[in-house]
């Protein structure tokens, strides 16, 4: 692949509305923009954007609507800048994709480094894969295609193909003589990596430790004591935990034989680390893949729909449990005032303890050792909180309807579903991760069903044996 350029990151320029501290576009910046572009001025418009990072002209282009997106591109033309393609989200990329014209696509392409190019054609429709691949040398399609053939999400399709390497029988000389003489190396690297003659990855030489020495220092006397070969078919999520857990910078994929066939780089793991966080943030609110503010609203609510399914289908539930205790809430209507707060302070309690225990297992904080002793923190947790909200709301319940006995019905509810809620935040998860289960995907449902039936049973259970 050709050489990979970064952009210039430019401070957001600040005209009184936006934070002078903040990066990327500010209001101001892109109502410039958008003004030269519906003004066709072409040579305003590139003036623009070249004070921008690829990554902050991809933000713009999912903000804006189509109609304004597509003559800002056409207005672009054949400067379009591959990176900006690499940068965007996968909502948009296609209808980028689709705007630009083949040779300008076939020159933005060529400028991606192999891990970019396959990110960006991994999750396209065949047809639009081939047009991409047509533009590619035979040597680039080749690595590319290669590449595709891995497991998705993989440590494969994370890695790209360039490779600074070296035998470990060669002086810093003859290291740095050999750069020097290549005009293909990659855009950015940080390692050298010390092979044997199987190619099997030997340990890693920092560039910083490789210019600071001597030309006639051996290279494997200069590699990290912190060295990790990442197997090509390993979890992208393990990946980005192994470079997140032992501070990696760049490290080395291997395939089956152990030989070397690429690298991953800090940059493409802490992506993952963070797409990882996002989707177990949307996973806990409902929204799994809910996809970006450039999605049609058809297209998000038939997403949203089955959560919402099943939120109604545990509300419906939580009814049938009030619905036995009907005569109960007839005879003393201070229940049906009182009984949402316990459901809901119950609500709160669990999903606090879930979102500890659904983090602490993307973290790997959580484990067989510690489990235990965990759910118990949280089941205690929940109790000591329970004790002093019940006091709180027993003598709410006492003031506001005058009836000892109500307040201390209400006290008692109030402990004994906060205490289920710190297990059932906990509990729910692990045993969903036990059987293979996303917890972040299904705990949310399960949580909220727990504390709302317990909430409203031991509340009404115990309104209807003390006060009736």
């Amino acid at each position: 692949m050709a050489e990979h350029e970064d952009g210039n990151i430019a401070m957001s320029r600040n005209d009184g509305e936006d934070d002078p501290n903040s990066y990327g576009l500010d209001s101001w910046a892109v109502a410039r923009i958008i003004s030269a572009a519906d003004d066709g001025n072409k040579a305003a418009l590139l003036n623009e954007l070249d004070q921008f990072h690829p990554a902050d002209i991809a933000d713009l282009l999912e903000q804006i609507n189509p109609n304004e997106r597509r003559s800002l591109i056409r207005l672009i033309g054949e400067d379009f800048d591959g990176d900006i393609l690499a940068e965007l989200d996968e909502g948009i990329r296609l209808d980028v994709i689709n705007l630009l014209q083949p040779e300008t696509l076939a020159e933005a392409v060529r400028d991606l480094d192999s891990d970019d190019v396959v990110d960006i054609v991994e999750d396209l429709e065949d047809h639009h894969q081939e047009a991409i691949l047509d533009v590619l040398d035979e040597h680039d399609r080749a690595v590319v295609e290669q590449s595709l053939t891995f497991p998705e999400y993989s440590a494969g399709r994370l890695m790209q193909r360039e490779v600074v390497m070296a035998p470990e029988y060669w002086t810093v000389g003859e290291a740095i003589d050999y750069m020097r003489e290549q005009d293909n190396l990659p855009g950015q690297f940080y390692h050298m990596v010390i092979v044997n003659p199987r190619l099997h990855p030997l340990g890693n030489v920092p560039l910083g430790r490789l210019m600071s020495s001597k030309r006639d220092v051996f290279l494997k006397s200069l590699v990290e004591e912190t060295f990790h070969v990442i197997p090509v078919d390993q979890d992208e999520g393990d990946v980005a935990y192994a470079f997140n857990q032992y501070h990696l910078i760049s490290a080395p994929v291997v395939d089956q034989s152990g030989r070397l066939v690429g690298v991953i780089t800090m940059d493409d793991a802490m992506a993952v680390l963070d797409e990882e966080h996002e989707e177990d943030m949307l996973r806990l609110g409902g929204v799994s893949e809910d996809g970006s503010l450039a999605d049609k609203a058809v297209d998000t609510a038939r997403r949203r729909f089955p959560w919402l399914a099943v939120n109604l289908a545990t509300a419906i539930l939580a009814s049938l449990v009030i619905a036995q205790f009907e005569d109960a809430i007839g005879k003393i209507v201070a229940l049906a005032v009182l009984m949402p707060i316990v459901a809901s302070m119950g609500g709160n309690a669990g999903t606090q303890s879930l979102t500890v225990a659904v983090r602490s297992i993307a973290t790997k904080d959580l484990t067989g050792s510690n489990v235990w002793r965990f759910i118990g923190r949280e089941a205690l947790v929940g109790f000591a909180n329970g004790l002093v909200f019940a006091v709180i709301m027993g003598v709410v319940g006492y003031i506001w309807f005058g009836g000892l006995e109500l307040g201390l019905v209400l006290a008692a509810a109030m402990v004994i579903n906060m205490l289920i809620a710190g297990l059932a935040g906990t509990i729910i998860p692990v045993l969903l991760g036990r059987v293979g289960v996303d917890p972040a995907l299904a705990s949310g449902a399960f949580v909220t069903t727990v504390t709302d039936v317990i909430g409203f049973l031991a509340f009404l259970g115990l309104a209807a044996v003390v006060l009736l």
